[in-house]
């Protein structure tokens, strides 16, 4: 069975890269009928944040990736660290190192003065002496001396580390906390984790993790290294390219089905193909298939995804999620002649939320550009003329609106942005927004006539 985790730690917010990299885990799972576990890496309890944690799984239950079984914290799995450390030292694979910090500074400025690789050189791997006093020891794993450290990347290939580049590491430290590569490799293989999908920042802790792995003769799972998302300009990404907690994302109006297709498109590919419901993510994703190659956030894109997303949904989700933002539409009569106005024109729930608050809200103000143009000339004399014939006609259907707007301009002899410029500008106070048929549809007779009274009053 494939069985894949996500393993964040505690010490700030999920960002997109993270995410990505969890949907790309929980794809692979969900493609196989596997299992997706969730970890959180809370070993350093200095650093730890019980609000990043929530954050973490908020995030999760946001964009509706669910994780099979508990949440394993490692914060409580120490004794079952101990339990492997202790181990090793009993069967000489690992040992008690008592070299001091100054010992250790002292080796390494050593080592750059003759510009050597700074390494620990191994100076207790085989001590029997009488340990010096005052010296609470690390335990640092006995690491191959000879040969190479070979593993196949899913995503890079072979992968060949020579023994000497990896140096007998700490895997517990002097207080008897156990470090990260030692940690994470004993949980990869206690949680029979088959494939390990993660950023290519970790490569070079997975000659490490195998030296763990094998001394304990745990089975090596298969390592997927992706590649970092850059910038649009190739550059790492920074919060003010997007690099920012991923429920901000919720914040800004963006849709978690939006957000999942626009990262599952980072790396990974299928033909031309953009658009990617849920259930096409799943049976189509393959971790082998993932790009070598970077890839960059693209902002137009995102925006892109999104607006397709809100105007495939339904009505009913429409009113659920607008409510974040300030807009109640549940009890409205009119909620779908003003969604199906609408939701063509937001690419973010903000803009959508915005375009329909100009329909439903009597405009407070003119905007000062957009007014002086549209109520020059003869605005006042056809806005009433307008008004008289709207009250006559008595329209209910957009149709029926445009009509009496027609009539206007063939009885006054003008052209269509004589009326359609001061009579928009009337009813929204700008000159954005939907088409005016549909605007005045949703409004009716009394709210169109009161709004230019309005207006008419302002031009005097």
């Amino acid at each position: 069975m494939t069985v894949t985790r996500f393993a964040p730690s505690p010490t700030g917010y999920l960002h997109i890269g993270g995410l990505r990299t969890a949907l790309f885990s929980w794809l692979a799972a969900k493609h196989n009928n596997g299992k997706f576990l969730l970890r959180i890496e809370d070993t350093d309890i200095a650093r730890n944040s019980e609000e990043a944690k929530d954050a973490i799984l908020e995030a999760f239950e946001w964009v509706g990736m669910s994780h099979d079984g508990e949440v394993v914290y490692q914060s409580k799995r120490f004794d079952l660290y101990k339990k492997y450390i202790d181990q090793l030292l009993r069967e000489k694979k690992a040992y008690k190192c008592y070299m001091s910090r100054e010992e250790l500074a002292i080796l390494r400025q050593e080592q750059m003065d003759k510009k050597e690789r700074t390494r620990y050189d191994g100076r207790y791997r085989d001590f029997t002496g009488t340990p010096p006093e005052g010296i609470d020891p690390v335990i640092r794993i006995k690491a191959p001396q000879e040969g190479m450290i070979t593993f196949i990347d899913g995503v890079k290939g072979e992968i060949n580390i020579a023994a000497t580049e990896v140096d007998d590491f700490v895997i517990a430290r002097a207080d008897g906390a156990p470090t990260y590569n030692f940690v994470v490799a004993v949980d990869d293989a206690l949680m029979d984790c088959t494939e390990v999908i993660r950023g290519d920042d970790h490569l070079y802790n997975t000659p490490k993790q195998i030296v763990v792995y094998n001394a304990l003769n745990f089975t090596i799972p298969n390592f997927y290294h992706v590649a970092m998302i850059n910038n649009e300009q190739g550059k790492k990404l920074s919060k003010r390219d997007g690099a920012t907690d991923v429920m901000e994302y919720k914040a800004l109006g963006y849709l978690p089905e939006a957000l999942l297709n626009f990262l599952v498109r980072l790396g990974w590919s299928h033909g031309d193909q953009e658009i990617f419901s849920i259930e096409e993510m799943i049976s189509l994703f393959d971790p082998k298939n993932i790009n070598k190659s970077s890839s960059n956030y693209n902002l137009d894109k995102l925006l892109w995804l999104n607006a397709h997303y809100i105007k495939n949904s339904s009505d009913e989700k429409l009113i659920e999620l607008l409510k974040d933002f300030d807009l109640e539409l549940e009890n409205s009569p009119k909620t779908s002649m003003i969604l199906s106005a609408t939701k063509e024109r937001g690419k973010t729930l903000i803009e959508l939320a915005k375009q329909i608050q100009l329909i439903v809200q009597v405009p407070t103000s003119y905007d000062e550009k957009a007014s002086k143009k549209a109520f020059k000339g003869e605005a006042k004399e056809i806005l009433s003329a307008f008004t008289l014939m709207l009250k006559e006609a008595n329209p209910s259907t957009k149709e029926a609106y445009h009509a009496v707007m027609e009539k206007v301009v063939f009885q006054k002899e003008i052209g269509f942005g004589k009326i359609g410029m001061p009579l928009r500008v009337a009813l929204l106070g700008s000159m954005t927004g939907s088409g005016l048929d549909e605007i005045m549809a949703i409004l009716g007779v009394n709210e169109i006539v009161a709004r230019i009274e309005k207006a008419i009053a302002i031009i005097e």
